[in-house]
């Protein structure tokens, strides 16, 4: 038996009322609690349902199937891609100044094939599109459709392509209110390999101020990612179909074929002409030993080596894109196109041109799993790179379109 003292009993008395003041305080906590219990299953009840986000899984087919194809994760960021292609679809439009005579050196380039295929294409591609528009009031940006290709065609000198090209560019300014209103800065023009990029250099406000599509996207000599843009070369039309889903066919670790006209080339020559595992030639492929040896190289090889020339661009990349081979990029200072839309790492090998040394060990330490993965992504970006006419949605064209889309928001004076 427990026996209590008074001392205990007296303070247990004097707490009962503190105890009584805790109980009741319980209670009503415990009513609140039911009270917004019961009001938020009656809102429930009458509110509107709340918006479900839905996955691709969970849409029609043939939606989820379109999601999945063009909006994959070779984006930076797909969510953004879809949006603002479709409002560029929808809102974007192009003025083409009327001036100059067609059939000279302004308004087209002379072919659509080889090294100016790029250049050939958009011209003709811009003016048969829906974004063209015939008032420059409602126009987003203004194309200044000079051609330097057909000056060399008809073998004018590049001091005198300068002043052809600055005397145009002056008289534009003179006869339209269009560039005054911001110096130029919602303007472009679109040019490809090294003539264009010399045919301007008379023309400084065009390569400060405007807007430059251009081949040779080297970003230590004056080009400015965020303002201007990188044409992927082509040469067009393709000898033979594109390659993909052929990964077993492809048994060589590497291949390069070309001329030495640059310092990288000429070290890439040197180092692994020899090799039993890099296929490296430091000469063009003969045509005379068989028909297409060379597009034919590229269904055999995993890795394609795309090593800056004359230029730090070149029309091996996008071949090797289309022929299914990864490139490897070999060139530094280089903006590669679509840059801020495509992440390349997902379907190509960016190196810095010291990587030279190390390539082969580069090239082998990259997984059979992963190449596979390069190379399923290297197809879904194919469309990207090929130029059509009349254009096609998501191709070359389109792409250029959406990069000046990106980039037409100018402030008018």
């Amino acid at each position: 038996m427990t026996i209590v003292k008074p001392s205990q009993l007296s303070s247990s008395s004097s707490s009962s009322p503190l105890c009584s003041l805790k109980g009741s305080l319980l209670t009503l906590a415990v009513l609140t609690f039911l009270s917004l219990f019961y009001l938020s299953l009656d809102s429930l009840r009458t509110s509107p349902p709340s918006p479900i986000v839905v996955g691709a899984n969970h849409l029609p087919h043939t939606f989820a199937k379109e999601e999945d194809e063009n909006y994959s994760d070779v984006y930076h960021s797909p969510d953004s891609f879809r949006s603002n292609y479709a409002e560029m679809e929808k809102r974007f439009k192009v003025y083409i100044y009327p001036d100059g005579d067609p059939n000279t050196f302004y308004q087209t380039p002379r072919k659509v094939t080889g090294k100016y295929a790029s250049e050939g294409y958009f011209f003709k591609n811009i003016r048969e599109s829906r974004f063209r528009t015939l008032d420059p009031e409602e126009a987003d940006l203004f194309f200044v459709p000079v051609s330097p290709h057909k000056m060399r065609g008809k073998g004018t000198s590049y001091e005198n392509m300068t002043v052809i090209v600055q005397t145009y560019v002056d008289g534009l300014i003179a006869k339209y209110p269009y560039w005054n209103r911001t110096l130029g800065a919602d303007h472009f023009f679109v040019t490809c390999h090294d003539v264009g990029v010399r045919a301007f250099e008379g023309s400084p406000v065009m390569i400060k101020n405007t807007i430059r599509v251009v081949c040779s996207p080297s970003y230590n000599v004056g080009f400015i990612p965020h303002k201007d843009v990188a044409l992927p070369q082509v040469l067009q039309p393709f000898a033979l179909p594109a390659g993909g889903n052929d990964v077993e066919n492809r048994t060589t670790l590497g291949f390069w074929a070309g001329h030495r006209n640059s310092k990288i080339r000429v070290v890439l020559a040197r180092v692994w002409e020899n090799d039993t595992e890099l296929d490296i030639s430091n000469n063009r492929i003969n045509r005379a030993t068989g028909h297409l040896l060379y597009q034919k190289r590229f269904y055999r090889t995993k890795f394609c080596i795309c090593p800056g020339g004359s230029q730090v661009n070149s029309a091996r990349i996008t071949d090797s894109i289309h022929y299914g081979c990864v490139p490897v990029i070999l060139s530094d200072y280089y903006d590669l196109p679509f840059n801020d839309i495509l992440d390349w790492r997902k379907f190509a090998v960016v190196l810095r041109e010291r990587d030279v040394y190390d390539l082969k060990q580069i090239l082998k330490n990259i997984t059979q799993s992963e190449f596979v993965s390069l190379h399923n992504n290297l197809v879904k970006v194919q469309k990207h790179f090929q130029w059509n006419s009349p254009p096609v949605k998501f191709d070359a064209f389109h792409m250029i379109m959406y990069e000046l889309w990106l980039r037409h928001h100018v402030i008018k004076y």
